[in-house]
Order: structure tokens, then sequence, then C-alpha cells
């Protein structure tokens, strides 16, 4: 009787150190695995936002493998304001931006530019990779105007008033030459010195200039190469103007280390390894990424909007 006593106590004890090996494996399995760390991405609409969260999909998984523990996601607002309201209440930590939206998000609401996108743009007669270049006013080859002078009372095409090339940079240079004059409080036009046709795009631009809609245009040098040589070769620059920045990476001022910096190394090796998921997902001229700083990068975007007195026309603050 004695010996069953044993035996049952024995079977007891084992089947209970077997149960508790169990209970502390499946316990310290939930307790050791690392908690991820989400990361919101946002990127400046420029397609319909579920074509680019599809094409985000390989950045995504790329950024991952290369940060294990973050959970990264791109989020594409409505809105260019959108992107920098996101950043100055919380709710994106980094932004992928053209060069006006940047500013805004570091002047409004404290963020800091890391990262300058390297592209291949057309300067003058060549290609070059940079992360800033120029733009040009450009009239037909028999044009009596010579100068930008000659524009004052003429129809020039600009692609849009939210373009830092093709409406920012050009009034900064109006203003800057004296042909456009600014009020205080009020922001430079240059319908007080030429006619603005606004075409919607470089390429509705150049197509008006050939067709004789309008005098001159503004074209830069961040086009597809095609376009851009079409224009040079077919046209006479009668000014230019520049540099003016490249789209950046700009990093909310509650992105804290260490994923700061792994973020930053994750961007310049999906660059220099990956760089054509970029160029599908931002821009087809897109080479690299480079490090950067909001002064060396907007410098001279910030110089264009205080001889100008620009807003952005979106609701921002």
């Amino acid at each position: 009787m004695r010996s069953k006593i044993i035996i049952q106590t024995s079977a007891l004890i084992i089947v209970g150190v077997i149960i508790g090996l169990a209970s502390s494996a499946v316990l310290g399995f939930v307790f050791q695995q690392p908690v991820q760390q989400k990361l919101v991405l946002a990127v400046q609409p420029t397609l319909a936002a579920a074509e680019v969260l599809q094409r985000a999909k390989p950045i995504e998984a790329f950024l991952e493998r290369e940060m294990p523990e973050v959970d990264v996601e791109i989020y594409v607002p409505t809105s260019y304001a959108a992107v920098v309201e996101s950043l100055r209440r919380g709710h994106a930590q980094a932004a992928l931006m053209g060069a006006w939206p940047s500013y805004l998000a570091w002047k409004l609401g404290e963020a800091e530019i890391v990262l300058a996108e390297i592209r291949t743009v057309g300067e003058g007669e060549k290609l070059i990779q940079a992360p800033q270049y120029y733009s040009y006013w450009v009239v037909m080859p028999d044009s009596p105007i010579k100068s930008v002078e000659d524009l004052r009372g003429k129809k020039v095409a600009m692609p849009s008033p939210i373009s830092t090339s093709g409406y920012v940079a050009p009034l900064a240079k109006l203003v800057e030459l004296g042909y456009v004059p600014i009020k205080p409080g009020s922001e430079a036009d240059p319908n007080t010195f030429f006619q603005v046709v606004f075409t919607g795009g470089y390429a509705q631009s150049w197509t008006a200039l050939k067709n004789g809609d309008v005098e001159a245009a503004v074209i830069a040098g961040d086009i597809p190469a095609s376009l851009y040589f079409e224009v040079m070769n077919n046209t006479r620059v009668v000014g230019v103007q520049g540099p003016i920045p490249s789209h950046a990476v700009v990093f909310a001022k509650d992105l804290k280390e260490p994923i700061r910096s792994k973020l930053i190394s994750a961007l310049l090796k999906l660059g220099e390894q990956e760089p054509q998921l970029m160029r599908q997902f931002v821009s087809a001229l897109f080479v690299r990424f480079e490090p950067a700083t909001s002064e060396q990068h907007l410098g001279a975007l910030r110089k264009y909007l205080e001889l100008t007195n620009l807003r952005y026309t979106e609701r921002v603050g």
C-alpha cells in the first residue's frame, strides 16, 4: 500500500513539473516577444491613395526587414497640407515631401529635414545628379522676346501656383529684379507684370507655347529627360532661377533614438540597394538619398518665400 502511494505521489510530482515547465515556456514566449513600435511614414499625395499604397508594400517590407522591431505603415493623407498636419499632431513620425510642404513642416511643426533626394535633372544642355535644380524662362526661337524684362504684358505659362520650380522661384526672380512690387502684408502677384496662364503641368505649358497660346513658359530641370530636351532643343532661354530644392525626408520632432538613426540608415540603404522601388513609388527621377539639414536644403526656398510673401494655398494651422 505504501509503495502504491509513493508511486502515485511521484507520478503527480512529475506531472506537476511537466505542467509547470510547459506553463513557464508559454509565459516566457509571451513575455519575451519584443513589442513592435509603430512608425507611420506619410507620403505627399501625387497619385490615387490606393495606387500609392499598393506601390508602398515592397518599401514597407524592406524597412521592416531592416528594422524588425518596427511596424512600418505608409499613410497617404488627402492633401499636401494634411501631410504637414500629420507631422505636427503626431499622427506620422516621418514623411516624404516636396520642398514647399517640407518648409511648412519645418517652420510650423518643428519637423526636421534629415535626407534630401538626389535626382537626375536637366541643367543647361546636360543631365546631372543633384539634390537641387533650376527652372528656365523659355520662348520660341523666332520670338522677339530677348530677356525676362521683355515679358512685361505678355501671356506666360506657369504650371501651378503651388509649384516651387514653376511659380515660387520664378516669382521671386521677378521681385528680385524689381518687376513685381511687394506691398507689406500682401503676396507678390505676377499678374502685375504679365498675364499668368496656369496650365496644370510642364507638358501642358510646352503645348501652350508651341500652339501659340502663350508667348513664354517656365520649364524646370526636374521633369523627364525626354520632355526637358524636347523643350530646350526647340526654344530659347531668356532667364533662369534657382537652385530649387528636391523632395526630402522629414522627421517629426518626437521621433527619438534609436529608431531615428535606424530609419535614416534603412532609407539610405533602400536608395542604394532598391532605387527602383522609390522610382515607382515617388519619382522616376530618383537616384538615392543623401544626409541633409533643414537650413542646408531649404535655405534657397526660404529666400524665395521671404521675397514674395507667398503663403501655401491649402489651409495649414
